[in-house]
C-alpha cells in the first residue's frame, strides 16, 4: 500500500501541468477552447464576408433592415401642431383700406407667398384682396385661385385674422394706387411702418409675394397665424383634393409607398448647370436655355464643380442606389412626383432597374380624370403635393419650394419621415463606385445609412443664419420658417 502511494506521488509530479485539474489549469483550458472557438467563428466569417464581397445581391438577407427603420417615423415623437391664437390676439377691424397681391412663382411659391401676404395685411390692418396668380412664369399656366384653391373657405377661415375681399370696392376699381415691392425677409416693425403709404392711398398693390417676412423673431401670433393660412386656410379647389385623395388610395392599398420629388427636369438641370451623366448635345441644350433666360443671374457654370459640392439633383440612377443602399427591396412601390424628366425613359429606366414598381399620376387612374388637370402646371402640382404629403417616406432628390413646403407640412402633421439626401458626401461613394474602389452592397449600405442617421425629419428646432454670413445677407441663409415651423407651430405640450 506504500509503495502505491509513492507511485502515486510520482506520478502526480510527473504528469504535464496540463494534465492537473487545478483551478488555474481549468481557467487556462477554458481561455484556450475560447480561442478556438472565436478563430472559428471569425474565419467562417471572413469567409462570409468575402462571398459576399464577390456577390453583393447573393446574401442580401443577412443585411436587411427593419421595417421600423424603413419606414417609422415615432409617431411624431410627441409633438404635435399648435396654432391658436395667444391670449393676447385680438378680432381684425372692418378696415376700409386694402392690399392687392400678384403671387409669383409655381404652386408652392404663390402658396407660401400667400401666407406671408395673409400676415402682412394683418401687421398692416389692412383687407387683403383675393391674390392674382403667376402666369407668366416658366410654368405659363392660366389658373385663377379659386381654380386652385377653395376660395369660400379660405375666406371663411380667416375671418377671426384678416377680412378677405373678392374684389376690390367699385369706387375703388380706378382709384389710384401705391405700388410697393416689400423688403425681403422684413419684420413686423418694417410694415408697421409701411402703413404710412395708406395715408396718401387707401390701396397698396404689391407685385411679388414671396419671401415678404423674416423667418424668425417675429411675433408668436404672426407666426401662427403663418401656419393656419398654410396647413388650413389654403385648402385645394374640390376637385384637387377629391383626385388627390384617390390617388393616395390607390397608391395605399399596393402598401407602403415612398414619393420621390425627382428634380430631374429640364429647367432644374440648365438652372444649376448640372450635366453630369448627359450627352454633349443634351449639355449644349441646356447651356443655350441658361444663357436665353434672362432673369437666370449665373450663366457660366462649371458643372464638376456643382456636383462635387452637392449642388445638383440626383440622377435617376443615383436615387436607384441611394434608396437600396437604405434598405428598401426592389418591390417598394415609389411615386414619382415630378414634371417632365429630361430624357424620359432613356434614364428613367435606371431607376426602374433598381424599383419596378415606379408610379405616375397617369399610371394610377384613367387618362380622362387627370386630362383637366394636367394642361394647368400648378393644378398638376397640387396632386403630386397632396401625394407627397400622405406618402409613407418622402425623398426630395433635390431642395426647392416643393421639397420645402412638403417637408415643413410633414413636420407639422408629426414629424413623418422625411429622408434628405446628403448629396455631398452621396457623389463622393457615387464616384467610388464609378472608380470600381467600392460596390454596391454591405458596406456601400452602411456608409450610407450613417451618413443619414439624421437626416430623416426627426424634431428639432429651425437652423438659423450660416456663421460667417453679415448684414441683411445673412437672412437669406436662415432655414426657411415654412420648412420647419419648430417651435412656434409645433409644441409639445397639450394646453396650446
Amino acid at each position: 500500500m506504500a509503495g502505491n502511494g509513492k507511485d502515486r506521488r510520482l506520478h502526480a509530479r510527473t504528469t504535464p501541468a496540463y494534465f492537473r485539474f487545478r483551478p488555474s489549469s481549468l481557467f487556462l483550458l477554458s481561455i484556450l477552447v475560447l480561442l478556438g472557438i472565436f478563430t472559428v467563428a471569425l474565419f467562417l466569417s471572413q469567409r462570409q464576408i468575402s462571398a459576399v464581397d464577390r456577390d453583393p445581391f447573393s446574401r442580401s438577407h443577412l443585411f436587411q433592415v427593419s421595417e421600423e427603420k424603413l419606414w417609422g417615423s415615432s409617431l411624431g415623437y410627441g409633438y404635435h401642431p399648435c396654432v391658436k391664437p395667444t391670449s393676447k390676439y385680438s378680432a381684425p377691424e372692418d378696415w376700409d383700406r386694402y392690399i392687392t397681391v400678384k403671387s409669383n412663382g409655381g404652386l408652392n411659391q404663390m402658396r407660401t407667398g400667400i401666407s406671408d401676404m395673409v400676415s402682412v395685411a394683418r401687421l398692416m390692418n389692412a383687407t387683403l384682396v383675393i391674390p392674382q396668380l403667376d402666369k407668366r412664369s416658366f410654368w405659363q399656366d392660366t389658373s385663377t385661385f379659386e381654380d386652385i384653391f377653395d376660395e369660400a373657405y379660405f375666406i371663411e377661415t380667416l375671418k377671426g385674422d384678416i377680412r378677405v375681399a373678392k374684389e376690390l370696392p367699385k369706387e375703388l376699381e380706378s382709384a389710384p394706387r401705391a405700388r410697393k415691392h416689400f423688403t425681403s425677409w422684413s419684420g413686423s416693425a418694417y410694415y408697421e411702418e409701411m402703413t404710412r403709404l395708406f395715408k396718401d392711398n387707401k390701396v397698396i398693390h404689391v407685385p411679388k409675394s414671396d419671401s415678404r417676412l423674416a423667418n424668425n423673431d417675429l411675433p408668436l401670433d404672426i407666426q401662427r397665424l403663418r401656419c393656419r393660412t398654410l396647413y388650413q386656410a389654403l385648402r385645394f379647389a374640390s376637385p384637387i383634393e377629391t383626385l388627390g385623395k384617390k390617388l393616395v388610395a390607390q397608391l395605399q392599398s399596393k402598401g407602403r409607398y415612398i414619393a420621390l420629388h425627382l428634380r430631374y427636369e429640364k429647367d432644374m438641370l440648365s438652372f444649376t448647370g448640372c450635366t453630369y451623366g448627359l450627352t454633349n448635345q443634351e449639355a449644349e441644350e441646356l447651356k443655350v436655355m441658361r444663357e436665353t433666360t434672362n432673369h437666370w443671374k449665373m450663366k457660366g457654370i462649371n458643372s464638376t464643380e456643382q456636383r462635387i459640392g452637392g449642388f445638383c439633383p440626383l440622377t435617376p440612377k443615383e436615387v436607384g442606389i441611394f434608396l437600396k443602399a437604405l434598405g428598401y427591396p426592389k418591390s417598394t412601390w415609389i411615386y414619382l412626383a415630378a414634371g417632365e424628366i429630361y430624357g424620359g425613359d432613356a434614364y428613367l429606366s435606371d431607376l426602374r432597374s433598381y424599383f419596378p414598381n415606379l408610379v405616375t399620376k397617369e399610371m394610377l387612374v384613367q387618362k380622362k380624370e387627370l386630362q383637366k388637370f394636367m394642361k394647368h402646371a400648378s393644378q398638376a402640382a397640387a396632386l403630386d403635393y397632396i401625394i407627397s404629403v400622405e406618402s409613407d417616406v418622402f425623398v426630395p432628390s433635390y431642395t426647392g419650394n416643393m421639397a420645402r413646403a412638403v417637408e415643413g407640412h410633414r413636420r407639422f402633421l408629426g414629424h413623418r419621415k422625411t429622408i434628405t439626401p446628403d448629396r455631398k458626401g452621396l457623389v463622393e461613394l457615387f464616384d467610388l463606385i464609378e472608380k470600381g474602389e467600392i460596390e454596391e452592397g454591405p458596406q456601400l449600405s452602411s456608409l450610407v445609412s450613417q451618413m443619414h442617421r439624421y437626416r430623416q425629419g426627426a424634431p428639432r428646432k429651425r437652423y438659423g443664419s450660416l456663421p460667417g454670413s453679415k448684414g441683411r445677407a445673412r437672412l437669406r441663409t436662415e432655414e426657411s420658417f415654412y420648412e420647419n415651423p419648430l417651435p412656434e407651430c409645433i409644441c409639445l405640450t397639450k394646453n396650446h
